[in-house]
């Protein structure tokens, strides 16, 4: 028998996965765990933890790593977030790395260059935010790192694999064959980076990255100066002004990641405090307020109606009513998701047990409700990354370029491609979230992170845009409910209203959600759909590729076998490309 030749199939090509669930085991190991979504991004990581570095210290090289070997969803021309939990102090901490927009971008300046619309659209480099992820990975190492390996042992696995080449991944070769037109529309030297024969890769096919391994090794020989100072920096520069953009080396260089501390909420946890979980998420101008104010009102919904959710038939019509309200009146509060260092954010009103209890009020358990303020829509072009280390620290990490390759612009002779998160701005007068310069847009990223008495319970993440608070409820809904961390991930789930940013034209303020649709993955009954239906939910099946609308996730969970040993057990996302991965 002739052996197969991929370079023959369709672009259009589906993975067996996209047909039928195929069966993943747990992984467990005793010392340190990488789950993450391509296979030799995990192995990087393996690797920092075999040559002494932690969890912190693993999850940079992994997500530089996943620059390589994921560029559709990731890089350094990218943002980062992560949490960390210590094991010593039993506390966790975390990183915001997104960039703020160049100062002298207004919104007259914005209207000037004739856009109209409520948002920057995608492929105008006045999207472009100051790229964060290059000060996160720096930030995230001297915080929360070993201190055992410098920066350039840990890039090294990275640099390695953008030198050598890496084959491309059958989800990852959909991507690229998707934004084909999108890079060389935008990127005169699309030839530096991408598809140098004029073709995206299909699966198998090696892709050398020696511009990006470059941009790697000064970064690992100067730090942060190394890419937001010199050559490279005057490419971002040079490229985005070309462009109508206005960034200035003087943005760049004042670029740095920020501890913050992260946002929680106890979900059914008792009077004496020893029942329940914590979920924690980053606070604003991250979205992971929204997954814990709709925690807050399903907890209230029971109080309410006298119903334990987790005792519901799974994914039942009720159990996804409720979630769904649920998560469609927790995303009418990202209406005031913003930078923080700009204008004020009530979270704790928002989380207050008096505002949940009335959101929960509005929850009709026999028919939809109509909610002002928003229309969650979703894309998976983010990657996220678990990692936990011998000594019980983990990682809970996330990265992305927002839309695909972002812009789809590649400075010249960086070998990455520039984000475009500055479409997370809204272009209202009076809006919290209003463009302006110097400020963080609302972001969709949002690692997560569960414990219970100060115990880490897990580290988790569901990429994806919007999907990203929706996945996190329910996965951890899963958990909770006694499933295997696989079987927690690979579980059908529901989005509401998925599309990709540009197909809704970033809808960040509409008023529609009440009428968004709901996508059910394969899995969920054709009888459950029609009975949510009758309760008036628009509804959408996902199947094949666009079973990705459902997000992509991974997860680290600490258990104690019968002997009181600590045992990672590490699961990933069956909708991805990768895998989670023990030490040994």
């Amino acid at each position: 028998m002739a052996p197969l030749d991929f370079s023959k199939l369709h672009p259009s090509h589906e993975p067996q996965f996209a047909h039928f669930p195929s069966r993943r085991s747990t992984i467990f190991s005793t010392k340190g765990a990488v789950a993450t979504s391509q296979p030799l991004a995990a192995q990087a990581g393996l690797e920092i933890l075999n040559k002494g570095g932690n969890a912190a210290d693993a999850a940079v090289a992994t997500a530089a790593a996943l620059n390589v070997t994921e560029p559709s969803c990731t890089g350094i021309g990218g943002d980062v977030f992560c949490l960390f939990y210590d094991a010593k102090s039993k506390t966790v901490k975390g990183i915001n790395g997104s960039g703020k927009s160049p100062k002298a971008l207004t919104l007259e300046y914005l209207r000037s260059q004739g856009i109209t619309g409520d948002s920057i659209p995608l492929t105008n480099l006045n999207s472009v935010t100051v790229p964060c992820a290059a000060a996160g990975w720096i930030k995230t190492v001297s915080e929360f790192g070993s201190g055992n390996l410098t920066m350039r042992e840990i890039l090294d696995p990275a640099i390695r694999l953008a030198r050598e080449g890496v084959p491309e991944h059958e989800l990852n070769s959909n991507a690229w064959q998707k934004s084909e037109q999108l890079i060389k529309n935008a990127s005169p030297n699309w030839k530096e980076m991408m598809m140098p024969d004029g073709n995206p890769p299909l699966p198998s096919h090696v892709m050398v990255h020696s511009q990006l391994a470059d941009t790697l090794e000064a970064m690992a020989e100067h730090g942060r100066e190394g890419f937001y100072k010199g050559r490279i920096a005057q490419a971002i520069v040079d490229l985005i002004q070309a462009g109508g953009g206005v960034m200035t080396l003087e943005d760049l260089a004042e670029c740095d990641a920020e501890v913050i501390q992260p946002i929680k909420y106890d979900f059914k946890v008792g009077d004496a405090g020893d029942q329940g979980v914590s979920l924690w998420e980053c606070p604003p101008n991250g979205q992971g307020l929204t997954a814990l104010v709709a925690l807050g009102i399903i907890e209230a919904v029971e109080t309410q109606h006298g119903i334990d959710v987790l005792e519901l038939p799974h994914i039942s019509t009720l159990y996804l009513h409720i979630s769904i309200e649920a998560l469609r009146l927790a995303f009418a509060a990202r209406y005031y998701v913003t930078d923080p260092d700009v204008v004020r954010v009530p979270v704790e009103e928002l989380l207050s047990k008096e505002y949940l209890n009335k959101r929960a009020a509005l929850i009709n358990l026999e028919s939809s409700t109509k909610v002002a303020h928003g229309d969650p829509i979703n894309s998976s072009d983010t990657v996220y990354l678990a990692t936990a280390d011998k000594e019980g620290n983990s990682c809970s990490f996330i990265a992305s370029n927002y839309a695909g390759f972002g812009t789809g612009a590649i400075p010249k002779g960086t070998g990455f491609t520039l984000q475009n998160r500055g479409s997370g701005f809204t272009l209202q007068k009076g809006h919290p979230n209003n463009v302006a310069g110097g400020k963080r847009p609302y972001h969709t990223i949002i690692p997560a992170m569960v414990t219970q008495n100060d115990e880490l319970l897990m580290s988790f993440g569901v990429m994806g845009g919007f999907m990203q608070p929706q996945g996190h409820v329910q996965v951890l809904l899963n958990k909770l409910r006694g499933f295997s961390v696989q079987s927690s991930l690979d579980s059908p789930r529901f989005c509401i209203s998925a599309g990709l940013p540009d197909s809704v034209k970033q809808n960040i303020v509409g008023d529609n959600i009440g009428n968004s649709e709901i996508w059910f993955e394969e899995g969920i009954s054709l009888e459950t759909i029609e009975e949510l239906k009758k309760l008036g939910h628009k509804c959408e099946l996902a199947t094949g590729y666009n079973r990705s609308t459902l997000g992509k996730g991974q997860i680290i969970q600490r258990v104690i076998d019968p002997y009181g040993r600590r045992v990672w057990a590490a699961g990933s996302d069956l909708r991805g490309d990768g895998c989670a991965v023990g030490q040994i």
